[in-house]
């Protein structure tokens, strides 16, 4: 484990390999699982802000879904989420001409319709984040629907902290993120 400010970020994330192959999985992170996508509470207001940016993006199901239930959703532990399309599909999500999921919030953001990029939990993917009263625990996620990622990854020798660098950087900062790489060269040079 490396501890670096109030994170505690797991050995996996050095250890382990990933890049996302889209191509194989076809986002189906995006479909897969109970619920959406977990959401900060700063996000809730940044979806209320921008949500007319953003519905152009989505698709008519998704818009419907959103009206029907809300931007977002608050499940059993008090925890936010994005809204689901029959509890399945993120709201938020759209086929591309190749049946890839993609995440309708970001293509709003890639036109330019929103400085909001996407939720950070969907960005980091497949780091999950658990929040604690005094420091925040970072772990990898491991889950079957990944393991074209986790192969394409060990062949382009990209480890899961490295192809997360800009979500990363997103949500603690670069200088944070340069720690942990100097943390993660330096256990890794002593292997």
């Amino acid at each position: 484990m490396i501890i670096i400010q109030q994170t505690v970020i797991s050995d996996d994330l050095a250890d382990n390999f990933f890049v996302c192959n889209l191509e194989a999985c076809k986002g189906a992170c995006c479909v897969e699982g109970d619920l959406g996508a977990p959401l900060e509470e700063a996000e809730l207001k940044i979806l209320e802000t921008e949500y007319e940016n953003i519905k152009p993006f989505l698709t008519e199901a998704g818009r419907q879904a959103i009206a029907e239930q809300g931007l977002y959703i608050k499940d059993w532990e008090d925890d936010y989420s994005t809204t689901t399309i029959g509890d399945r599909e993120c709201a938020y999500a759209l086929y591309d001409g190749k049946g890839i999921l993609k995440c309708g919030i970001e293509e709003a953001y890639l036109a330019g319709a929103t400085t909001f990029k996407k939720p950070i939990s969907c960005h980091l993917y497949p780091i999950r984040i658990t929040k604690y009263e005094e420091f925040e625990a970072l772990n990898y996620d491991r889950w079957s629907i990944c393991s074209p990622a986790c192969a394409f990854g060990a062949n382009l020798g990209v480890r899961v902290y490295q192809f997360l660098k800009d979500p990363l950087i997103r949500k603690y900062g670069e200088d944070w993120y340069n720690e942990l790489d100097r943390e993660v060269e330096s256990q890794l040079g002593t292997k």
